[in-house]
């Protein structure tokens, strides 16, 4: 006899959570269903250990920037297992929170693999579970090329699996993971190739981060190679790999080669078709803005979906999917237009709105851009300089904001505030309003001209 839910989550990481967690606080009986870690890409292989690793290499780079400041030290070892074993230790300490928290929430934690037999019947390891209201958030998982030696390629999820450190490493890809990989690799002393299958990377972001964040990191010693494609890979007998490319290019000798060349839907398991559930060409399960599928009863949330593919996204559509089916906020969704983010590159890049390019081709010449670029005061004294670069673009008459771009030192702390300005229709005059806090390098964005 199958046991009755309100509402099942498949898929225990950010965007299931949440939707099972807002449920439970209106008093609904709700389960989590996960067939691996709780907590998801973000938590086990992504946002949490990324961050980790990106301080870390910061650091490094602090250590070398000291003597700037008189100081007289030196990196003499970096003991990169002893830093894995403190980055999982600490997401370790936010899994055995996480259970903890689920059955001080009466929310049920199902381990297995969720699979549809009907639109509101679930099966997990063999048992059957029904439901209400059916929550689709597996997220998704690392796309890996069909060439020979794959196999000896790693993962963006793979490189969290790393005991030793690589010292020379290429990375496949020109997204943001792709980006933040090589360059926390290359702060960490890693001799660090990045190749790209077009000439940039990075572009849906805005050209000036874009072209900023290239020229950083090849004078931070990140070997870029644009328009290289990887045709097979070699495992040589001591170990190391051979990257053969087009037109004859053969890369020798590396260590590790990581392809982070994208995501896509982790639906395999799920047997949709038993549901009725729809995917795309992409296998992607398209929404309305509701978070609605085809089918009643069942949404989809998270990296699924193909949108704004984003921890806090997850998150906030989940949790406002809960409200509307749980607590009388027939309107209530999430509003999927200016979603700040952060990318942790060296320098780190923050982003909200439109580029520059999007806003002309839409609005033509109603947009009007103002922008800077300087020395940071840190870096004035530091023998390794980084630049900063800001851009606001603004569109009509009132010039509103409708898109930030930031790159450098501190932006990823910056955006937030100057997000929720924007997000309720901040103007350039109501910036140009805001009195500067100096000295620092977001006064920039009170002050351009």
């Amino acid at each position: 006899m199958s046991k009755h839910y309100d509402l099942i989550a498949i898929g225990g990481g950010s965007g299931g959570l949440s939707a099972a967690e807002r449920a439970a606080e209106y008093g609904k009986k709700t389960a989590i269903v996960e067939n691996n870690k709780l907590g998801g890409t973000c938590v086990n292989v992504g946002c949490v250990p990324k961050k980790v690793m990106w301080f870390a290499s910061g650091i490094s780079e602090t250590i070398h920037n000291a003597s700037g400041y008189g100081f007289d030290v030196s990196l003499n070892d970096f003991d990169w297992g002893r830093l894995v074993a403190a980055r999982e230790g600490y997401i370790q300490g936010i899994l055995d929170w996480y259970g903890n928290y689920l059955a001080d929430s009466n929310i049920d934690h199902l381990q297995g693999t969720g699979r549809f037999v009907d639109a509101h019947t679930v099966s997990v390891n063999g048992e059957q579970y029904t439901a209400d209201h059916i929550v689709i958030a597996p997220g998704g998982k690392p796309l890996v090329p069909d060439i020979p030696g794959a196999e000896h390629m790693l993962t963006s999820d793979g490189f969290f699996a790393l005991k030793e450190q690589p010292k020379r490493v290429a990375v496949i890809g020109a997204g943001y993971i792709a980006v933040e990989l090589a360059g926390l690799l290359n702060g960490l002393g890693s001799e660090v190739s990045l190749l790209l299958r077009r000439d940039h990377f990075l572009s849906s972001f805005d050209a000036m981060l874009r072209e900023t964040l290239m020229e950083e990191m090849v004078n931070a010693g990140v070997n870029i190679m644009p328009s290289i494609s990887v045709e097979r890979v070699e495992r040589r007998d001591d170990g190391r790999l051979d990257i053969h490319c087009a037109r004859g290019i053969t890369l020798e000798g590396y260590d590790a080669l990581i392809c982070a060349i994208g995501r896509e839907p982790n639906v395999a398991p799920l047997a949709l078709d038993a549901a009725g559930v729809e995917t795309d060409a992409r296998n992607y399960i398209p929404t309305d803005e509701f978070q609605n599928t085809n089918v009643p009863g069942v949404y989809a949330v998270g990296d699924v979906t193909g949108r704004a593919q984003l921890t806090p996204v997850a998150v906030a559509a989940g949790r406002r999917l809960s409200d509307r089916l749980f607590n009388h906020q027939p309107e209530r969704k999430l509003d999927y237009d200016l979603i700040p983010t952060v990318m942790f590159s060296h320098p780190p890049i923050g982003t909200i709105g439109m580029t520059e390019g999007e806003a002309r081709e839409k609005h033509g010449e109603a947009v009007k851009v103002y922008q800077t670029r300087f020395t940071g005061m840190y870096h004035a004294l530091c023998p390794n300089q980084q630049r900063t670069a800001m851009k606001l673009v603004c569109v009509g008459a009132e010039e509103r904001i409708v898109g930030c771009h930031l790159i450098g030192q501190g932006v990823d702390e910056m955006l937030q505030g100057f997000a929720v300005a924007i997000k309720m229709g901040a103007t350039k005059k109501d910036f140009d309003n805001t009195v500067a806090i100096h000295p620092t390098s977001s006064e920039e964005l009170v002050t351009l001209r």
